[in-house]
């Protein structure tokens, strides 16, 4: 194994943040609270991981004086619960310690699922999906993530499991809730094939564009703790249904500066399609004062791996596409003027359009991808049998002495 600067730190350094001796750092290792690995090039010297060292920083500060680390406890990368799902490190993503690009390339979305949700690679997370007909189906004429809650509500009280938070009985209702989600997606009344393959057919994607659909799907499947997954545990701790934990997932995906993003990129790329080329486009909608939206993540300095294997997959099987071709153009130009590669939000967007699929259909697959998410960290949230409750550090008035 060998370690990244970024994510890695010398054990003077990391003892000097800790506060520790170097044996009680080394007692951590022993005991798995902190990871390490060899400094490349150097046989004898060993580095320690920056994330686990800062998450007992915190911890300990958190013992000595809670008030203090109140009011950043909600920051990004200050972790508030432990999770075995997901891991993001030295640019990559990985699930369950499996690169998930790589699951990406050889994994098909039914294994991922099973990965994700029991640890293996045995198909059971969607063997359910035939079961999710459509007959408890919400008025047509809505949104696709509006129909899918509302469907998701009228099925949960039609099934009398719903509130059976065993592991394997949460997994047979997540598959009956992907296979809802699929079938708001396509207007069918129930899944006959897999859930990629019934998107295709649905969207008129030819065979070498269900390879895309289904790299797209298992790479949205989860992203550790973002807004949506936390909502879902949050909603899981209370003792919810999945179909319940899956409804609140999706509230929270839909909002501007989550799944939203990638329909805000959608309606980007088609207002620029009329430009002669990517500058051009960009010039003309930063002079209507408008933002550009789909570049740049903090998790991912170096670029966002979901996009560049995307963009990948899009170039190998769809080489002469000018829709493809005109996004790369934007890409380049953006990321130039923005120092900022293009997010998964982007390229999401551009799989849109190099397929041709319905409008809103990035935010289509990241919902239906994501659900997959949703559901693991449920039946996490569910095996510790604890409720989420944050505390709120209060910043208003005092309290004042009742009125005589």
């Amino acid at each position: 194994m060998t370690a990244s600067d970024d994510s890695w730190m010398t054990a003077a350094a990391a003892v000097r943040a800790l506060g520790v001796s170097r044996p009680t750092l080394y007692a951590y290792v022993s005991r798995g609270f902190v990871r390490s690995a060899p400094k490349p090039g150097v046989t004898r010297e060993r580095l320690y991981s920056r994330e686990d060292v800062e998450r007992l920083r915190r911890r300990a500060e958190e013992r000595r004086d809670p008030k203090s680390v109140a009011a950043h406890a909600l920051d990004r990368g200050s972790p508030l619960l432990e999770s075995a799902i997901t891991l993001i490190d030295g640019g990559r993503l990985y699930y369950r310690g499996y690169d998930a690009v790589e699951l990406s390339r050889t994994r098909s979305i039914a294994e991922v699922t099973s990965l994700l949700w029991a640890r293996t690679f045995e198909t059971i997370g969607t063997r359910h999906l035939a079961a999710a007909s459509g007959r408890l189906r919400a008025p047509g004429d809505l949104p696709f993530l509006a129909n899918a809650q509302a469907a998701l509500a009228l099925a949960a009280t039609h099934d009398p499991l719903a509130f059976d938070l065993r592991p394997e009985a949460v997994a047979t209702s997540g598959g009956k809730i992907l296979g809802l989600m699929t079938c708001a997606a396509t207007g069918r009344r129930s899944v006959a094939n897999t859930i990629d393959e019934q998107l295709a057919a649905a969207w008129g994607v030819k065979r070498q564009g269900i390879d895309i659909l289904r790299a797209a799907l298992i790479l949205c499947a989860d992203h550790e703790l973002n807004v949506s997954a936390f909502t879902a545990r949050c909603v899981a701790s209370a003792g919810a249904s999945p179909y319940a934990v899956v409804i609140a997932g999706i509230s929270a995906l839909e909002g501007i500066h989550h799944g939203g993003v990638t329909v805000r990129v959608e309606s980007m790329l088609e207002s620029m399609r009329g430009a002669r080329n990517g500058p051009a486009a960009l010039a003309d909608w930063l002079r209507q004062g408008l933002t550009i939206s789909g570049f740049g993540h903090p998790l991912y300095r170096d670029g966002d791996p979901r996009a560049i294997e995307l963009f990948a997959l899009l170039g190998d099987r769809y080489p002469n596409s000018p829709e493809l071709k005109f996004a790369r153009a934007v890409a380049e130009s953006a990321t130039t003027m923005l120092n900022q590669p293009a997010s998964l939000d982007f390229a999401l967007a551009t799989v849109v359009r190099v397929l041709a699929l319905p409008p809103g259909s990035g935010l289509t697959l990241f919902a239906i991808g994501r659900t997959i998410g949703w559901i693991g960290h449920a039946i996490e949230q569910y095996a510790t049998g604890q409720l989420i409750r944050p505390r709120a550090r209060y910043v208003g008035e005092s309290p004042r002495a009742a009125r005589k």
